[in-house]
């Protein structure tokens, strides 16, 4: 198993940058908008940084927080939370053959930040799970760019609109940048009747 160093340093690396690079800007936007609504909803900035941090899940967290504020019984909230996350499990599923020469504790860190434009950039290049070891390794080091590029552009975005929340006015529709970026990446998918129709619906 490579070291964080030597998957960084893999040619892997770069391109899992550059593959994620462009859905960038939207992941940033919509963690933006996604950290204005946490703070403005009346979450205090400490509340919402952690929360961010903690959940990293921009969907959980805007379902969670007005169940937190109306003082929802917990097991609500976790209920919501696992309910608008359940896609979560099935991409991690999915995953698991690709991972599966890589240690638990890197298992667990990568489904952690396994984010929805990570996985469906992953899968779109490698369509089937590595069949020897530099294989494998070339997945993980793609596979780490991405999530870490995804995570990074994500946090960002969520401090800015934390910090940001009472100066830029919900007007500007900022979400709706990151909301192309996921509509464009999903359709950039669509390769067969059955996906398009699949887009479609």
């Amino acid at each position: 198993m490579k070291t964080w160093s030597q998957l960084v340093a893999h040619p892997g690396f770069d391109l899992g940058v550059r593959d994620i690079a462009a859905a960038s800007v939207g992941i940033a936007a919509w963690g933006l908008t996604t950290g204005m609504v946490l703070h403005n909803a009346g979450l205090s900035a400490f509340e919402a940084v952690f929360m961010t941090l903690v959940v990293f899940a921009g969907s959980a967290q805007l379902a969670a927080t007005p169940l937190i504020l109306a003082g929802a019984p917990l097991w609500v909230i976790w209920a919501t939370a696992a309910c608008v996350n359940l896609r979560f499990v099935v991409f991690s599923a999915h995953m698991q053959p690709y991972f599966a020469r890589v240690s638990r504790a890197r298992r667990v860190l990568y489904s952690f930040i396994l984010g929805d434009i990570s996985y469906v950039m992953f899968t779109k290049r490698f369509h089937q799970p590595a069949q020897s070891d530099d294989e494998s390794d070339f997945h993980e080091s793609y596979w780490l760019a991405s999530i870490s590029t995804n995570w990074v552009a994500w946090m960002l975005g969520s401090f800015a609109g934390i910090a940001l929340a009472t100066w830029i006015p919900p007007t500007w529709g900022l979400g709706f940048a990151g909301i192309l970026a996921l509509l464009g990446v999903s359709l950039s998918l669509a390769s067969s009747k059955l996906r398009i129709i699949a887009a479609l619906m």
